[in-house]
């Protein structure tokens, strides 16, 4: 599928879930008040971006 490993394609949902999850800050008058929202998006992005940018055979160029 486009060339996408399945370990990207994981790495790439975290992302956009982590990005979802960041939106009830940015928006203040969102009624969800969650104080660890923040963390847990955190953490998905950055599992996210160590999926995607570890799947690659031998070392980075």
């Amino acid at each position: 599928m486009l060339g996408i490993t399945q370990r990207s394609l994981i790495g790439l949902v975290l992302l956009v879930a982590g990005t979802v999850a960041f939106l009830p800050a940015v928006f203040p008058g969102t009624s969800l008040t969650i104080d660890l929202l923040p963390v847990v998006a955190t953490a998905l992005l950055t599992i996210g971006t160590y999926l995607i940018g570890t799947d690659v055979e031998g070392y980075p160029a």
